[in-house]
């Protein structure tokens, strides 16, 4: 049994790949900090946004949602000028707008995690790809929830970076059947 070959051999990569990608994940938070990622993602390599996450971290307070939610003009600026993150402005104000849209949620009476995993009805999809390229980019799931997201304000989450949400935070377990994760997470 071989990994998936998309994490090749980059040490960090493998952690990932073995540790957290396709782990179902239902921390309100963490699910936060993967969709910001994810979107922050979007025209580069995971493993370029994975090399700076620590950094992200620190600099938005830990992925903490009220927080960012009240980020400044100041605060975003003073992001864009730190060389630890991937500095492009329409990512960081999404990244506030998207704290903001959490929130409303929240404040709607609605619990974000429960809202993401319904989705896909409270359960992980198991597929059974033989293949990378059996593996879509995009899913009917995923066109439905970047409607529903964009529609409640969310920013940066095309159905391509939400499947890729959903892939990370295992939404689904898009571990090739030769994986032994996609035995692990099955």
């Amino acid at each position: 049994m071989e990994r998936c070959p998309w994490c090749g051999t980059d040490p960090l990569y493998v952690a990932y790949h073995d540790e957290e990608w396709g782990v179902p994940e239902h921390d309100p938070r963490r699910l936060f900090e993967l969709l910001i990622l994810e979107g922050a993602q979007a025209g580069l390599s995971w493993i370029t946004v994975l090399r700076k996450r620590d950094n992200y971290r620190r600099a938005m307070d830990d992925f903490d949602v009220q927080k960012i939610a009240r980020y400044d003009d100041a605060k975003v600026a003073a992001l864009l000028g730190d060389a630890g993150l991937i500095r492009n402005r329409l990512k960081m104000r999404a990244l506030v707008d998207n704290a903001r849209a959490w929130l409303d949620l929240q404040e709607a009476g609605i619990d974000p995690a429960a809202l993401i995993w319904g989705f896909v009805d409270g359960e992980p999809r198991v597929n059974h790809f033989q293949r990378l390229a059996e593996v879509p980019a995009v899913t009917p799931t995923a066109e439905a929830m970047s409607k529903d997201l964009k529609k409640r304000g969310f920013r940066f989450v095309g159905p391509t970076i939400l499947y890729a949400f959903m892939q990370a935070a295992g939404l689904v377990n898009d571990h090739l059947v030769s994986c032994p994760r996609h035995r692990d997470l099955a």
